[in-house]
C-alpha cells in the first residue's frame, strides 16, 4: 500500500513543482521537467518489483526512441503566439503530431 501511494505522491509532486516553479522561472520550471525524474523512478519501481533487466533493458530502448518521437508535440505550443493558436489549440495540435509520429513507428515500425 505504501509502494502504490508513494507512486502517486511522487509524480503529482512533481507536477505541482514544475507549475509553481515556472510561474517564477519558466527556464527553471523546464528544467526541472525535462530531467528524467519519472524514468528514473518507474524504472527503480519495476526494478524493484520484478528484478528484471532484461525487461528494463527493452524499456530503456524503447524509451530511446519514443522520447524523440514524442517532441513534436512541444512545436505547437513553443510557437504558439506565431501560429495564432491559443493554449488548447496548441495542445491538442501538438497531441496530435505527436500522436501521428508514434503511431507511425508503431504501425510501420519494428515488432
Amino acid at each position: 500500500m505504501t509502494t502504490i501511494l508513494l507512486r502517486l505522491v511522487i509524480p503529482a509532486v512533481i507536477i505541482f513543482a514544475v507549475s509553481e516553479l515556472s510561474r517564477r522561472s519558466p527556464r527553471l520550471g523546464a528544467l526541472l521537467l525535462t530531467l528524467p525524474l519519472v524514468s528514473i523512478l518507474a524504472f527503480a519501481a519495476a526494478w524493484s518489483k520484478d528484478h528484471d533487466l532484461k525487461s528494463l533493458s527493452q524499456m530503456a530502448k524503447e524509451t530511446l526512441i519514443l522520447v524523440p518521437l514524442g517532441l513534436p508535440f512541444f512545436i505547437p505550443l513553443a510557437f504558439a503566439d506565431r501560429l495564432g493558436l491559443g493554449f488548447w489549440n496548441a495542445m491538442i495540435t501538438g497531441l496530435i503530431l505527436a500522436s501521428l509520429t508514434i503511431g507511425a513507428w508503431l504501425a510501420f515500425g519494428p515488432k
